[in-house]
C-alpha cells in the first residue's frame, strides 16, 4: 500500500515530518510522498529518516497555480509534481521559495477579508505561527474553535474556497509554467483532485484536462479520498484515453481533516498497490530516456 499525497506541519497539516513517516510505517505503508504546499521542507526534513523506518520516501510538493482558461479565468489549480528518480536542483527551489513568499501577502489579505465580515480574529489566534505559514485548514481551525462555523468543510465553504481565495492570490505562477519547472526537473506533473475543480463558466474538468495535457500535463490524481467510486471510474477513463499516468492519495492532513486515515482515505475508499508507483517510475524513466537520446542526437548536429 502507498500514498502520494499527504502534508505535515511544514504545510498545513498536523504531523511533523519524523511523526508522518512514523504513521505511515505503523499502518504498513511501503511507499510516501510528502506533498506539502509549496515548499520542499517537510521532504527535507523526512529524507533522512526514512530508511530508518523502513518506508520509500517520494519527493514531492502541491503547487498553486492559476490557469488562464477562456472560460475560466485565473482558474485556480493544484498541481502535484513528483520527483521519483532524482531530486529538484536550486533553481528549483528557488523558484518555490518566491511562490511560498506570496502566501504572507495572501494571508494578511485573507486576514483583512474576514475581519471586515465582522469576525473577530487576529494573529494571535496563531501563537505558534506567523503569517508565511499559516494555510487555510489553520484559519478554518480558529473559526471552528470560535464558534463562527460548525465543522471544518462549513469554514471552507463559506469564507475559504478556492474561488474565494482566487480574488487575493498574488503572483500565483501559472499551470503551464509549473508543468515546465517541474519536468525539466526530471519530475512529473499531476492534477491533484480534479474533481474540486471550481468551473463557473462553460468549462468542465474534462475539458480542463484536456487543455492541461496539450500544456504537457503528465498525470491526474485519479484516486482521492473525496472522490466518490464513479468519480475515480470517470478519470480512470479519460487518463485512459488521454494515455495520462493516474496517481492518487488520501491528502491526509492529520487532526485538521479527521476524517481522512493515512493509506485508506475517507471511511478505506483507498487502497492503492505499490505497483502504481512502478508505473509511474517507469513512464518517468523512459520520458528521460527519450530526452536524453533527444539531447545527444541534436549535439552530433
Amino acid at each position: 500500500m502507498i500514498d502520494l499525497h499527504t502534508h505535515t506541519t511544514l504545510s498545513d497539516g498536523t504531523s511533523s515530518p519524523a511523526e508522518l513517516l512514523e504513521e505511515a510505517r505503523h499502518v504498513g505503508l511501503k511507499a510516501l510522498a510528502i506533498t506539502d504546499h509549496d515548499t520542499l521542507a517537510g521532504f527535507d526534513a523526512a529524507y533522512p529518516l526514512a530508511e530508518k523506518h523502513n518506508v520509500e520516501l517520494v519527493c514531492g510538493i502541491e503547487l498553486s497555480t492559476q490557469f488562464q482558461h477562456p472560460q475560466e479565468p485565473k482558474l485556480a489549480v493544484h498541481l502535484l509534481g513528483y520527483f521519483p528518480d532524482r531530486l529538484p536542483d536550486d533553481e528549483f527551489r528557488g523558484w518555490v521559495t518566491s511562490i511560498s513568499s506570496t502566501r504572507r501577502e495572501r494571508n494578511l489579505k485573507l486576514m483583512e477579508k474576514l475581519q471586515s465580515s465582522n469576525i473577530s480574529i487576529s494573529w494571535k489566534d496563531f501563537p505558534d505561527l506567523d503569517p508565511d505559514r499559516v494555510a487555510r485548514p489553520h484559519f478554518a481551525c480558529v473559526l471552528v474553535a470560535k464558534g463562527y462555523v460548525s465543522n471544518f468543510q462549513t469554514a471552507f465553504d463559506l469564507f475559504l474556497d478556492d474561488s474565494i481565495v482566487a480574488g487575493i492570490a498574488p503572483r500565483l505562477p501559472s499551470t503551464q509554467e509549473a508543468i515546465k519547472k517541474i519536468k525539466a526537473n526530471g519530475g512529473f506533473a499531476s492534477l491533484a483532485h480534479p474533481m474540486r475543480l471550481r468551473c463557473k463558466g462553460l468549462a468542465t474538468p474534462e475539458t480542463i484536462i484536456k487543455e492541461l495535457v496539450l500544456k504537457g500535463l503528465d498525470a491526474i490524481e485519479a484516486y482521492h479520498a473525496n472522490h466518490s467510486t464513479e468519480d475515480t471510474g470517470h478519470l480512470l477513463q479519460i487518463a485512459a484515453e488521454l494515455n495520462l499516468l493516474v496517481t492518487g492519495g488520501s491528502d491526509y492532513h492529520g487532526r485538521n481533516k479527521p476524517e481522512i486515515r493515512l493509506g485508506t482515505g475517507r471511511g478505506k475508499n483507498l487502497f492503492l498497490p505499490y505497483r502504481l508507483l512502478e508505473c509511474i517510475k517507469e513512464r518517468v524513466g523512459r520520458a528521460q530516456e527519450k530526452t536524453a537520446a533527444e539531447t545527444n542526437r541534436s549535439m552530433c548536429h
